[in-house]
């Protein structure tokens, strides 16, 4: 059966999927977070506290760009979600990765650190604009009538994965 047929809301849901929370819940829990320590960063002027909230934020914001990429994009062009809107997330994405980037290889105290934060902020801002607005991807994911349960639990098992790689690697 076609992946974009497994996750239509009249797709037979399992006991481990109505537990699970609604891809869109977890995909804007993850931007209320991220918000949150922008804000925090804002806010210090500890140079260690900075690096450690930038970590934060750069590791959370791979892997939601990841289980992004990997299963919330994929099914919202296989549910017909228009490709203007999908395009220009997948750009916004490419942009944020080039800036994680940077952060990763600086630290505070290095020439421009805070305004790669602050830009990248920015960006992330833009973008969750642009997916939780009325008449943005989300709104039309739920018009789509894709199983948000089931995504939902696809989104949790892969971030999970990719949280304990990454912390691994550090």
């Amino acid at each position: 059966m076609p992946a974009a047929q497994t996750r239509k809301s009249a797709s037979k849901s399992t006991t481990k999927a109505t537990q699970a929370p609604d891809a869109i819940k977890l995909l804007k829990d993850d931007h209320r977070e991220v918000e949150e320590w922008f804000e925090e960063f804002e806010s210090t002027s500890s140079a260690s506290k900075k690096q450690k909230l930038a970590n934060q934020i750069c590791l959370a914001l791979t892997v939601h760009a990841q289980i992004e990429e990997e299963i919330f994009y994929p099914a919202c062009r296989e549910a017909g979600v228009e490709d203007d809107m999908m395009d220009e997330a997948d750009i916004e994405h490419d942009g944020a990765k080039k800036l994680i980037a940077e952060i990763e290889a600086s630290a505070p105290g290095d020439d421009h650190y805070d305004a790669r934060v602050k830009v990248l902020s920015e960006m992330i801002k833009h973008h969750v604009k642009e997916e939780e607005q009325r008449g943005g991807m989300f709104a039309k994911a739920k018009e789509a009538d894709l199983d948000l349960k089931e995504l939902g639990m696809e989104l949790l098992q892969r971030k999970t994965e990719l949280m304990k790689q990454m912390k691994a690697r550090q």
